[in-house]
């Protein structure tokens, strides 16, 4: 990991620029790896919308969403088997993170992988589903550049952007753990990468 600079847009909000850099490649095979035996796919959400980005897990716990709402579960719910393991990769990422961030001893037990095609997006939105708020997110970006969303603990809060870039990481908790934030990929020019990957840990369970 690059001992970056940091950037703190409000308290418990890091920027953390070209963090896992050094680790792009082996991050790039444990998506491989996991996508693999768990394929990204489109889930649908309770009103029936089918989310534009494609998503998978890795942990001992993923996030879904289906007809039913949105929760974790330890099982793949297309393959009715558990989520491949956490490559050490991202744990060792993970950790780093969230320590430079201000958050010692991050364990995270769920990586949600988010594949971002030109024009997907993440609309305004909290991760709320877990059960310890005292965690931090990571968030990790991989590919083609992101416009990504910081907002407040109201919906009708006032917003800010950042353009997060390959390599960069944000890590969010504390005070703003609960923060509505959203992300999407641009439409690209002609001989522009077009795809991006993101990496989201969270501790979801007790």
């Amino acid at each position: 990991m690059l001992q970056s600079t940091q950037e703190t847009f409000d308290p418990g909000i890091v920027l953390l620029p070209g963090f896992a850099l050094s680790e792009r490649d082996a991050l790039r095979a444990g998506i491989e790896a996991v996508t693999d035996r768990a394929p990204v796919r489109r889930m649908q959400v309770p009103g029936g919308h089918t989310m534009s980005v494609a998503m998978t897990n890795c942990g001992a716990l993923g996030w879904v969403a289906d007809a039913h709402g949105y929760r974790y579960s330890a099982l793949d719910p297309l393959s009715d088997l558990p989520w491949p393991a956490m490559p050490e990769t991202f744990l060792r990422l993970a950790r780093a993170a969230a320590a430079a961030g201000g958050f010692d001893g991050f364990e995270p037990d769920v990586c949600l992988i988010n594949r971002y095609e030109p024009g997907a997006r993440l609309s305004m939105h909290r991760d709320v589903d877990e059960h310890d708020f005292s965690h931090p997110i990571v968030s990790v970006s991989l590919g083609s550049p992101a416009r990504f969303v910081i907002g407040g603990l109201a919906r009708r809060d006032p917003t800010r952007a950042v353009v997060l870039h390959d390599g960069d990481v944000i890590v969010w908790g504390g005070p703003a753990r609960r923060i509505h934030h959203a992300a999407g990929s641009p439409r690209r020019r002609a001989g522009q990468p077009t795809l991006r990957w993101n990496l989201t840990f969270r501790r979801a369970g007790p």
